[in-house]
């Protein structure tokens, strides 16, 4: 499966404060926060299902892989989506070791399988 998604119980800015937060531990950090329901307002576009975009990176991390491979850079920074779906909110990400496969090259899998490890264990803390 090319992702990984979980729900919780938590609203859906609970579980973004949490989620920043063990991302922290974890030595990620959020670049950017992107509120879909918002920016398509401005846009003209009516879309009432909350949902938001966290791109999270570890730069140390960053630097690795991308001293190893620039095509890396294409799946960078790391997505997770915290989102309502039929009362429910959910949290989820593209899997890195989906995405790092495309690259075929065994010591990036193995780099991608580490942060895949390491962000499920903040997503699933945040619940």
């Amino acid at each position: 499966m090319f992702h990984y998604t979980v729900s919780t119980t938590k609203n859906l800015e609970q579980a973004i404060a949490d989620l920043q937060e063990n991302l922290k531990e974890e030595k990620f950090g959020v670049l950017w926060q992107l509120d879909m329901k918002e920016k398509l307002s401005e846009k003209g576009v009516d879309f009432d299902q909350p949902y938001h975009i966290l791109e999270v990176c570890n730069p140390v991390e960053a630097k690795r892989v991308l001293s190893q491979n620039s095509l890396v850079g294409y799946f960078l920074p790391c997505k997770i989506a915290v989102y309502e779906e039929e009362g429910t909110t959910r949290i989820g990400m593209p899997r890195p070791t989906a995405l790092i496969g495309l690259i075929e090259n065994e010591e990036m899998l193995g780099v991608a399988k580490d942060i895949e490890n390491r962000l499920i264990a903040v997503i699933d803390k945040s619940l």
